[in-house]
């Protein structure tokens, strides 16, 4: 062999050696669908020490609205008492990162104070403007060929999650609503991303894969989500002048990943792996399982068919393209490496962070009083448990215990929120956050047999007062 030919065998080995290793392009996709995209964004909390739920609802809708979504197909939910708190340090002003712009300025106020409810929410999903009360009257007036993604960001807890006003969001509930929706033939897909403590309850052998809905949640069925730009640690934590937490780790890492990347070039499989990873990048106790749920093959569809894209960004019009993974799989890591690492705080201790940043004497008072309520919250259960399941060892057993996945988290969802109605009435946990987490203890009476009435009689036993003492939610924070 000459040297000519040794040149190029050697050339002709090593093209074939870089085609190899190089990723194919991904199958050329539409990047929009054939109807119109809606979106349905829903701040579930009210009060200052629970701002970053309203900034992440905020930041979503400055994505929708960068991608082409137009106001009169977007929906917005919050309470709307943070922005002129008498807390917040930065009036008329939200900020979703400690470095970050507004999110405030522009978003519709379709229904805030009493308006926003879970009733009016079902009825802007389902599309009946004859059942709201009160709000703007938008509804999501979808058909056949339209997306529709729900994004939902509060506190939760087994089989529910909050909202500012009024009764919560139940799983039972929701799920009729949404089987409602697809027997109307009012959608093509459908996402729903929820950021809420144990939100894969809302969903786990209970959203049917046939449906062709999509559902990410913050954790799974059993853990807390996370807090995340909490105060501390500038500029990793939030600025100084907060006393609250920014964001929440699951939505700032869709959020921040949507703003990061073409939505036309990002496929919803791309975006979980990339929050899954980046919210188990901190401890074992601090961080949660991002979750999927139902129809799994919409995750291969293109961002953009939900969030929109940005057509002013020097990219291509067209709406089919063809992707590559390395370039953008690469940046996204390179991204995510360069991230300030903050240390998150579970969503029902948040408020406890809250309290220790304001002035000492007052925070002390204030901290020692919700400890108390806590402690005292926890006592009173326990002593529902032992009367109703046979004795403290049974009853932590009964109440703690999970059912593996694929099953619904009660048998008879009437029960359980009648349990959960009931046990707020007789005990006053409506209005603490941390009062939720004895959701799945309800539920769990429920799957054993225990009758509302005998809950009733155990709650007159374990509340006789009827009171918790007020909670520093209601007595400290003022509302404009």
């Amino acid at each position: 062999m000459n040297k000519l030919q040794l040149t190029t065998f050697f050339l002709l080995l090593l093209l074939s050696s870089t085609a190899a290793s190089s990723p194919p392009p991904l199958p050329a996709q539409k990047t929009a669908p054939e109807g119109t995209r809606w979106a349905i964004l829903v701040a579930g909390s009210g009060y200052y020490y629970n701002y970053r739920h309203q900034a992440d609802v905020c930041h979503a809708y400055h994505i929708l609205k960068k991608g082409g979504l137009r106001d009169d197909n977007i929906v917005v939910f919050m309470s709307d008492d943070v922005a002129f708190s008498v807390g917040n340090p930065r009036p008329g002003i939200l900020i979703n990162k400690p470095t970050g712009s507004d999110v405030y300025s522009g978003v519709p106020k379709d229904y805030t104070g009493s308006n926003c409810t879970a009733d009016n929410f079902y009825a802007v999903i389902l599309g009946n403007r004859s059942a709201l009360t009160g709000g703007s009257g938008k509804v999501v007036d979808s058909g056949p060929d339209d997306t529709v993604f729900i994004y939902y960001a509060d506190h939760g807890s087994a089989g529910l999650v909050g909202m500012p006003v009024g009764k919560s969001v139940y799983a039972h509930d929701l799920m009729e609503v949404l089987k409602k929706k697809h027997t109307a033939n009012a959608y093509k897909s459908m996402v729903i991303y929820m950021e809420a403590c144990e939100a894969g309850s809302m969903f786990d052998g209970v959203l049917p894969g046939d449906m062709n809905i999509y559902a990410v949640t913050a954790s799974n069925t059993s853990e807390s989500s996370y807090a995340f730009y909490c105060p501390g640690d500038y500029p990793a934590g939030a600025p100084p002048d907060f006393q609250t937490c920014l964001g929440d780790l699951f939505s700032i890492s869709w959020l921040e990943d949507s703003d990061l990347h073409d939505p036309r070039k990002e496929t919803l499989e791309q975006q979980y792996h990339a929050v899954r990873r980046r919210t188990a990048m901190d401890s074992e106790n601090s961080s949660s399982h991002v979750m999927q749920y139902g129809d799994k093959t919409i995750a291969h569809q293109l961002l953009s068919f939900y969030i929109g894209f940005d057509d002013g960004a020097g990219a291509t019009t067209s709406r089919i393209i063809s992707t590559t993974t390395s370039y953008h799989d690469r940046r996204r890591a390179a991204a995510t490496a360069a991230i300030p690492r903050a240390a998150p705080v579970s969503q029902r201790d948040a408020v406890l962070v809250h309290l220790q940043q304001q002035e000492k004497a007052e925070a002390e008072m204030k901290l020692e009083r919700e400890i108390f309520r806590r402690k005292q919250a926890d006592e009173r259960i326990t002593r529902i448990g032992d009367m109703l399941l046979g004795g403290h060892e049974t009853a932590v057993n009964v109440m703690n215990s999970v059912r593996p996945s694929g099953h619904p988290l009660v048998d008879d969802w009437d029960c359980f929120k009648s349990f959960v109605e009931t046990y707020e009435e007789k005990c006053e946990e409506k209005s603490s956050e941390y009062g939720k987490k004895y959701s799945r203890a309800l539920a769990n009476m429920c799957n054993a047999g225990v009758t509302l009435r005998q809950l009733i009689a155990a709650c007159k036993k374990a509340c006789p007062n009827n009171k918790l003492g007020k909670g520093m939610v209601n007595e400290t924070i003022s509302r404009p």
